[in-house]
């Protein structure tokens, strides 16, 4: 039977190959990330080292940088909740905890790296770690896979590492220890001979047979003649030659580590379509083009001259021509000008331009988008529709990543958050505008119910003027320190709570300009109301959600009375003025023919 050293060099040489996804298609994994990578980093796939009149016009990474922002997501938008409504009131504790927490273990960069992974080659796989922050894997970096399905057959990544590198590694990892076939720095010496100063480390995850564990045929059942492990190995060469290989560490395991996402499902290809992919055509006719161009200007950069007259033979260049300077010229002999001019320069523009054009198309990158400023007489509300609908597909596919990226919190992240909050915890927090009340709510109560105690403590009659005024003197004083809060979470206080998770894109899915216009013309029916003496209480929040949408801090504008008057009615006592709600009623309706 086969063993680990001869299985990993067999499946390199098939991994090499392409597969046959249908009649007339074959597909390699490794050709599509490596052209992929080289595409985005504006390389051709071969003889990169000529540039002479070899132009790459890159039309790729301009649109990959617009699925980047657009399909990915803030950390401000993961809502960690308690999932016990008994214990419910601890989720803005808790979520005001993790806001920090996230940025401290630089979970806004594993988001990143997800992100990118995910669009530029159509999959992202992520590996559990000992840490908060999973690893997202380079897809560069296997040595071989399944091409068809990475995660249900054996795979292995390649690391490239330096001698202290793998010295270090292999402390923290007990590579070399008990178990393996050579210890560390026997296999460094080893390598050294070969004239190398790296060694190449396979890591082999997968369903494998058991026998590479060294278990004995007789203690295992039928069921288990595959089992889930890992394999540490590296080569050597031999003194005739051949690569001998070494395994540094084997441990079967109950689960792999790793979780896979693919972007636009393709049957029976272990990668989705990837954001590069979709424009490997158009990129490599805009670089054809560019090469036409480019020869055609460096040969209108040339100016030719041609005669019949033999006595110029000997002038053949005119560099060395005076200005204004008489050249004779044979009777009937002529010298004159070659055309060069570029006469289909204009053809290729034109195809440039419509490459671009379809590249667009396929990125869901419209102008919009871009940063472009329409063109003159585009209307504002177009312009508008078309930034919404150009974010359509790229909203479809960060949904699937947000639903992705709450199982991998689910399973991975949050047991570190539940153990983090345990302990005890001092930290400060911005607090948004409805966040403010509610704080600002519980103080005033809290310190008004204080205020009362002390207040019959003293024997004194409750006093509720002067209650008023301890209460206007405790928002002012509320309003004066701002929203930057410092909170405090005592040491086990969310001892064994049920922790959940929810990425809410929702938000991100509006048009603030849009819901901003809205508002505003709400809120100009609103004060139309309040200017007529209606009762508008419940309806003060427009103003702040509008102020919010267009990008400004409500805090900033003071904290607003939440108590407010009953007004009087303005057509007679005890009739509340009703033709502003109509009107209101009226313009919310839909134009009617």
């Amino acid at each position: 039977m086969e063993n680990i050293f001869d299985y990993i060099l067999e499946e390199k040489v098939k991994f090499s190959k392409p597969v046959d996804l249908i009649d007339g298609w074959s597909w390699s994994f490794q050709e599509h990330v490596r052209r992929s990578f080289l595409y985005l980093n504006s390389q051709f796939t071969d003889n990169n080292e000529n540039r002479d009149l070899r132009p790459f016009k890159n039309i790729i990474l301009p649109i990959l940088n617009i699925q980047f922002r657009t399909e990915g997501f803030d950390v401000k938008d993961i809502e960690i909740y308690v999932d016990n409504q008994d214990e419910c009131y601890k989720s803005f504790l808790i979520k005001k905890f993790h806001n920090k927490w996230v940025l401290d273990n630089q979970l806004d960069t594993f988001i990143d790296e997800m992100t990118e992974s995910y669009c530029t080659y159509g999959g992202v796989l992520v590996r559990k770690t000992g840490d908060v922050k999973p690893e997202v894997i380079d897809l560069r970096s296997l040595a071989f896979c399944d091409q068809t399905d990475i995660l249900n057959n054996p795979f292995s990544i390649l690391h490239e590492m330096s001698f202290s590198q793998l010295r270090k590694e292999a402390k923290a990892r007990g590579w070399g220890d008990e178990g393996a076939d050579i210890d560390i720095e026997t296999l460094i010496k080893l390598v050294k001979k070969e004239d190398k100063n790296k060694v190449s480390i396979y890591e082999v995850h997968g369903s494998m047979p058991i026998e590479w564990l060294n278990e004995e045929e007789s203690q295992k059942s039928e069921s288990e003649k595959d089992v889930n492990q890992i394999q540490i190995v590296a080569y050597y060469q031999k003194e005739n030659n051949q690569k001998q290989g070494v395994c540094l560490f084997k441990k079967k395991m109950p689960e792999l580590p790793f979780k896979f996402l693919k972007r636009d499902d393709i049957k029976y290809r272990a990668l989705g379509r990837g954001g590069v992919e979709e424009l490997f055509e158009n990129q490599i006719w805009t670089n054809w083009n560019e090469v036409k161009i480019t020869e055609m200007l460096n040969s209108a950069a040339k100016t030719i001259h041609f005669t019949d007259d033999p006595t110029l033979k000997s002038r053949n260049n005119l560099n060395n021509v005076e200005n204004n300077e008489i050249i004779n010229v044979q009777e009937g002999r002529k010298i004159q000008q070659l055309d060069t001019f570029p006469r289909n320069l204009a053809v290729f523009n034109d195809s440039v331009e419509r490459f671009w054009q379809h590249a667009q198309m396929l990125g869901s990158a419209p102008e919009a988008l871009m940063g472009e400023a329409p063109s003159s007489g585009t209307p504002f509300k177009l312009y508008e529709a078309q930034q919404i609908e150009g974010k359509g597909m790229h909203k479809y596919r960060q949904g699937k990543l947000a639903v992705f990226k709450d199982l991998i919190y689910r399973d991975w992240i949050l047991p570190h958050l539940a153990k983090e909050i345990s302990k005890e915890q001092n930290f400060m927090q911005e607090l948004s505008l409805d966040e403010m009340q509610m704080v600002a709510d519980k103080i005033l109560q809290s310190k008004t119910n204080d205020f009362k105690k002390r207040m019959i403590l003293s024997f004194q009659d409750i006093n509720e003027e002067l209650i008023a005024d301890y209460q206007n003197i405790v928002k002012m004083d509320i309003t004066k320190k701002g929203n930057k809060k410092f909170f405090k979470i005592l040491k086990d206080e969310m001892k064994d709570i049920t922790l959940s998770v929810m990425t809410n894109i929702a938000g991100k899915q509006k048009n603030l300009a849009l819901l901003t216009d809205k508002l505003v013309n709400v809120l100009r029916q609103y004060l139309e109301m309040k200017g007529r003496g209606v009762n508008t209480t419940g309806l003060d929040s427009i103003l702040n959600t509008i102020l919010e949408s267009s990008g400004l801090s409500p805090i900033s504008f003071g904290y607003p009375n939440t108590e407010q008057p009953m007004a009087m009615p303005a057509q007679g006592r005890g009739v509340m003025a009703t033709s502003p709600l109509q009107d209101l009623s009226q313009a919310n309706q839909p134009n009617q023919q």
